[in-house]
């Protein structure tokens, strides 16, 4: 169902948009706590161990104790606005170019578009249609995760406003190098895992075993998730660095800060005072978030897309009307 395929196709590219954002909604609400711990770790200077006594975090489970305790559990929603339009958005955009950019590659091209590398090729290029796209609300979203209390911004206009006025529009785009670089390959690898897997289940699942079609549209979309996460973790470090600059004064409760002078300079400096191992801080919430993530968004968008076309079908138009 994902990516253009000339002998079932059911889904135009609208269709495609509406199925990614809805998609993208649902996966959200449950991932957003898993979203906040892993921005919170990639964020921290100090080593993510409990050996480290001037860290506030060591771990997934002390971070939740700690969060809570603090912030309330709220606090694992924080920014959940930015990021559902964030992931509404994104789903929206990133499926549609997707669905477009195979039906391309078909019609002129000599390329298979359920080939596994035509969607590498476009997974990638969508995703990167779909960042530059709702990269603001990507920014806006990692400065409410990362603010701790008293809270700087009390909501999303206030946000928008002071960002603007103080440090100018050129601020909604920080950190889009690394995050283009770190996205092509990312999202690339997630449809070309999946369009692996999808094809490796067909030989392991019979064909008549539809019961099971969902769970499988599931791991898959995990596997590949979490695979492909591993892969580019680093950047998606150095993106999250680069998106809090000029926001350090509601960091300092979370102990060291650091101004970065762009992309590389940000790189040397994690590598000279964090060694290789600070490109991998909130690894573990980042995996099991990319798990879900991408296991649910592949899920859900499969199953809205079956439905867009069983709602389409002649006994579905039968039903409706009966």
């Amino acid at each position: 169902m994902v990516g253009y395929d000339p002998e079932s196709k059911c889904v135009s590219a609208a269709e495609a948009a509406a199925a990614g954002s809805a998609s993208g909604l649902v996966t959200r609400v449950l991932v957003s706590p898993l979203d906040v711990l892993k921005i919170r770790f990639q964020l921290q200077i100090e080593q993510l161990s409990s050996r480290n006594p001037t860290a506030k975090y060591h771990g997934i489970l002390q971070a939740v104790q700690r969060i809570f305790r603090e912030e309330g559990l709220t606090a694992f929603w924080k920014g959940h606005v930015p990021a559902q339009f964030l992931s509404v958005g994104f789903g929206a955009v990133q499926f549609m170019a997707f669905e477009s950019l195979t039906e391309l590659v078909h019609n002129v091209t000599s390329f298979d578009a359920r080939h596994s590398f035509v969607h590498l090729v476009c997974g990638g290029l969508a995703a990167c249609t779909a960042t530059v796209t709702v990269q603001p609300v990507d920014t806006l979203r990692t400065r409410f995760a990362a603010q701790g209390e008293p809270k700087i911004y009390p909501n999303l206009r206030h946000a928008v406003v002071t960002m603007y006025q103080t440090e100018g529009p050129q601020t909604f785009y920080r950190g889009l190098t690394p995050t283009l670089v770190a996205i092509f390959p990312y999202a690339g690898l997630q449809f070309f895992f999946y369009n692996i897997l999808q094809q490796f289940s067909k030989w392991v699942i019979p064909a008549e075993a539809k019961n099971g079609a969902s769970i499988k549209d599931l791991l898959c979309g995990s596997c590949a998730g979490v695979i492909s996460k591993s892969l580019t973790y680093p950047l998606d470090v150095v993106k999250k660095r680069l998106q809090v600059g000029g926001f350090e004064h509601a960091r300092a409760a979370f102990g060291q800060v650091r101004t970065y002078g762009g992309f590389l300079d940000c790189m040397r400096q994690i590598m000279r005072e964090e060694g290789p191992g600070g490109f991998f801080k909130g690894l573990s919430p980042s995996l099991l978030k990319a798990a879900f993530s991408t296991g649910l968004i592949f899920f859900w968008y499969e199953l809205f897309c079956g439905l867009l076309c069983a709602l389409k079908s002649p006994e579905g138009t039968e039903r409706k009307e009966g």
